[in-house]
């Protein structure tokens, strides 16, 4: 097997074991991807030299090559030695779990966070968001665009209704958006989790990435002047891209 299908595949097996609570055996993985165990050996090997993946007792886990993809990642999108500065800074400002997002070719990333990874519970995590439009750092990426370009963005993602909070239409949307741009700050109130409210806002010297915070609802009643003002003085002594 070569060509498209075999990277599909291979990549289907990182995706795999990736989302796994724990180590998979060759055949758990065969049985997942939905293809033979001979072809499931063949790309294992392939994964495990190039260290993508390692086999231990109980059976296949990610690989140590992993996280020096993550900080690539992490680099490339603009999450340099200033925001590992930042998001600690204004974790201890505001008592809050802090976010760091971009907009990037059609998607919206959370590209890194002060909320522990280990904690599984939490609404938002690093990667792909696909819940922008109910989130305060998607609306705070979303409102920078185009009419056509969020158009385009929300006809790929869709406005799914997570919460009776949630706004799913379009033209509601766009009202919310323009508060968004006249006020300078987003604000999501159980739109994409229940018992969480986010704000979030634009960095001035990069309108392609947010900052944002969560928080329990009780906290954000007390405190969103407090926290808003906080999150913008953050924001505006970011660096640009050159410094």
């Amino acid at each position: 097997m070569s060509g498209p299908q075999s990277v599909d595949r291979a990549l289907a097996l990182l995706d795999a074991v990736a989302d796994a609570p724990g180590p998979l055996s060759a055949k758990a993985l065969a049985r997942r991807v939905g293809c033979s165990l001979s072809t499931v050996y063949h790309l294992l090997g392939s994964l495990t030299a190039r260290a993508y993946l390692i086999r231990g007792p109980d059976g296949y886990a990610l690989g140590p090559r992993v996280p020096s993809l993550h900080r690539s990642f992490q680099r490339h999108l603009g999450a340099g030695a200033a925001v590992a500065a930042l998001l600690p800074h204004v974790r201890r400002t505001t008592g809050a779990e802090v976010y760091f997002t971009a907009y990037r070719g059609g998607r919206i990333t959370v590209i890194d966070t002060t909320a522990p990874l280990t904690d599984t519970q939490h609404p938002f995590a690093p990667g792909l968001e696909t819940r922008a439009h109910a989130t305060a750092h998607g609306k705070a990426l979303l409102a920078s665009l185009s009419r056509a370009a969020r158009r385009r963005y929300l006809a790929d993602h869709g406005m799914a209704r997570l919460t009776e909070r949630t706004i799913t239409d379009e033209e509601r949307f766009e009202a919310e958006l323009a508060s968004v741009r006249e006020r300078g700050v987003a604000v999501s109130v159980g739109e994409a989790d229940p018992a969480y409210t986010c704000l979030a806002v634009p960095l001035p010297s990069r309108p392609d990435h947010a900052l944002s915070v969560s928080l329990p609802l009780e906290d954000f009643r007390r405190r969103r002047g407090e926290i808003s003002s906080l999150l913008t003085l953050a924001a505006a002594a970011f660096p640009t891209a050159s410094e």
